[in-house]
């Protein structure tokens, strides 16, 4: 965090700070007004089960609100029972934590009194209700139990936002009894004692140390240490097992990205990195410049999300994770203003202003965020630049983009990802410059069945499954990745996602023309279903309307099944022309290379995990046979003509385009002709 100092300087060098501390105040000011900011005697529960039953989005949560009598869904169903409400207390807990870390900032900008009253109220209050929370009886047999919520890594979490105000209130000379110091030291002191005991469980008797839980529990403990002045305890924290230095190294791939493939995982523990990095600073330690033994470091990290942004500065939902929420927004927020801050990646900047877009509605700091960790002023248009195409070869993900192409593809082929991997390699997220087309979904909150049912499942993805069934939890190859001056091409495998069968996907990118070639040759005939589900509105196509009976049939041995509905075929006799509009009102065109022995339907299936209940068109592809040749185009512009000749080779047209490729079983595809 910086220092109070710094923080009230804010309003006089930036042309932003005063409209933020105005609407924290006034925020703050109101609550309070409301007797709203009154301290649940109750601990919370997982919120992971905030999470509506029937429609499967994230349940409502009002700040104002003390004691629900029911939860609302965006779509009005009213939800009771002891999961939700348990839920809903981690919301409330955490929106305390926060409101009481804003209250010391802006009492650090503003000197009012209340504020730094009210914070510390809220800390006090907390510090000793903390020991009256039993060691959560209901939480699930896989978690580290915590007090004040199931979970212990929430705990640790939750706990350096408290302590974090606690230190902001300290700066600023806020005094407290010795009746107040003592619950403090109570609180200091449990929190410790309990941060330890768990990382004891997870480090060494479960061998698990490269967990996302021990970033949060390092983090807390450096709040610990930093509060109490213990330097010795945060040396032994950073240089131990599991603790900062060690964790950067198993925890994060010589590529930079976390080990689980997961860019909200990813945001998790690089937030929890540059906690502890801070806490650390106090001290005269230097974190923000620690590598790990290949080279990770908390610059790669930042760097790696720049390059994996669309161009409007979303990142990707790879694995598990959400598209986009209100909680994740804020910890993208807090993370890249912090990295802004130290690191001055520009890069940052479009990634931030589309984190402020989905907080409130503008791409402008608007938040507490800002004003903790913000610098500086924007440029008026942000802008990545040229990025180019990139392969993390350790983490199974390869970018294709060009400086001279509207498109953009990314592919995952990696490992699993573990508990929070997704049956999905040699899927493909495709992108225009001006949105994403075919995006991964991301996951839904835990609680919701559809996590295992649809979201985590090959058919959800943009990828080939075989016999309706999801794919085994297994690491394909980059057999070749070119990056040159006329095309990315690259060559992807997978031998293991099932028994006797071998997936190869082509991908080639020229100008604004990306081939997708996929070839899939089985042991044993069998179903063989390519899946595609666009975001955007889809049009096009000769459809024709099935029978329930015929839809349900083609469904039955489809994973997932019961989520998702066929709403016809499509009979286009050689080639299948789809377009895809984005909101921005850019198209993007689609051809299929259409064989004797293929079937097409458009099906429909649970929308993005932001609201899964608004359904989305898709594509199946399906051929029964031991073989399958799937040969899809993508364009801007116009639509792309295919002409498959006698030698095997297709000749691809589109506008000033056009080039012939032939797909070899020892280079993958390669262009054969011009023009």
């Amino acid at each position: 965090m910086m220092t109070a100092g710094f923080l009230g300087e804010k309003l006089a060098k930036t042309t932003w700070a005063d409209d933020i501390v105005n609407a924290l105040r006034q925020e703050l000011l109101s609550l309070q007004a409301a007797g709203s900011l009154v301290i649940p005697e109750e601990p919370g529960g997982w919120w992971h089960q905030y999470v509506c039953p029937e429609h499967h989005t994230e349940l409502l949560f009002d700040p104002q609100e003390n004691e629900p009598e029911a939860i609302a869904c965006p779509y009005g169903c009213r939800i009771q029972g002891e999961v939700y409400r348990g839920a809903w207390l981690v919301f409330k807990h955490q929106s305390l934590a926060r409101y009481c870390l804003q209250a010391a900032a802006v009492y650090a900008v503003t000197r009012e009194v209340e504020l730094a009253v009210l914070s510390k109220r809220l800390l006090v209050e907390y510090a000793q209700q903390f020991p009256k929370y039993p060691v959560h009886p209901d939480a699930q047999p896989w978690m580290l139990k915590g007090r004040a919520f199931h979970q212990a890594l929430t705990e640790g979490i939750w706990s350096t936002t408290l302590l974090r105000a606690y230190l902001l209130l300290l700066d600023e000379g806020v005094e407290f009894t010795p009746v107040e110091r003592q619950a403090l030291d109570t609180f200091l002191t449990m929190l410790e004692s309990s941060m330890k005991g768990y990382r004891q469980i997870l480090i060494h008797d479960r061998n698990n140390p490269e967990n996302n839980y021990t970033a949060w529990l390092n983090a807390s403990l450096s709040c610990v240490y930093a509060v109490r002045g213990q330097i010795e305890e945060l040396k032994e924290l950073i240089e131990g097992v599991g603790g900062f230095k060690h964790h950067l190294t198993i925890g994060v791939k010589p590529d930079q990205f976390e080990f689980e493939g997961s860019v909200y995982y990813h945001i998790f523990v690089l937030r929890a990195y540059m906690i502890s990095a801070e806490m650390a600073e106090r001290f005269g330690i230097d974190l923000y410049s620690v590598q790990g033994e290949s080279g990770q470091s908390l610059k790669g990290m930042f760097e790696l999300l720049i390059t994996l942004a669309n161009e409007q500065g979303m990142l990707p939902a790879l694995h598990d994770g959400p598209m986009a929420r209100v909680p994740y927004a804020r910890e993208i927020a807090e993370t890249c203003e912090a990295g802004l801050a130290r690191y001055g990646l520009s890069g940052l900047i479009p990634i931030l202003a589309e984190a402020y877009n989905q907080l409130g509605g503008k791409p402008v700091r608007s938040s507490l965020e800002a004003l903790l960790y913000g610098t500086g002023e924007w440029p008026v248009e942000p802008s990545f630049g040229d990025r180019g195409s990139q392969l993390l070869a350790e983490s199974g993900f390869v970018i294709g983009r060009r400086s001279d192409s509207n498109l953009s593809f990314l592919a995952d082929f990696g490992p699993h990802g573990g508990s929070h991997g997704h049956d999905d390699k040699l899927h493909i997220s495709l992108a225009h410059r001006s949105g994403d087309v075919t995006p991964d979904m991301g996951m839904v909150p835990y609680g919701s069945e559809l996590r295992k049912q649809w979201f985590a499942k090959t058919a959800s993805h943009n990828t080939v499954s075989i016999g309706g069934a999801t794919q085994a939890h297994h690491t394909g190859r980059c057999v070749r990745f070119e990056n040159g001056a006329e095309a990315t091409i690259v060559w992807l495998q997978s031998t293991d996602a099932y028994s006797g069968c071998q997936l190869d996907r082509h991908l080639l990118l020229k100008g604004d023309v990306l081939v997708d070639w996929y070839e899939v040759e089985l042991q044993e005939a069998a179903s063989i279903e390519w899946w595609m589900h666009p975001t955007a509105a889809v049009q096009g196509g000769k459809l024709q309307a099935l029978t329930e009976e015929a839809a349900a049939a083609l469904l039955q041995p489809i994973d997932g099944g019961a989520f998702m509905h066929v709403t016809g075929r499509y009979t286009d006799d050689r080639e299948l022309y789809l377009r895809y509009t984005l909101a921005s009102g850019a198209e993007v065109y689609h051809t299929a290379l259409v064989q004797a022995e293929d079937e097409l339907y458009q099906i429909e299936t649970p929308g993005t995990t932001i609201d899964p209940s608004q359904r989305v068109k898709g594509l199946l592809h399906r051929r029964m046979g031991r073989t399958a040749s799937f040969i899809h185009v993508y364009t801007t512009g116009e639509q792309a003509l295919l002409k498959l000749r006698d030698s095997g080779e297709i000749t691809v047209t589109s506008g000033n385009e056009q080039f012939t490729i032939a797909l070899s079983k020892d280079s993958g595809l390669t262009i054969t002709g011009r023009g």
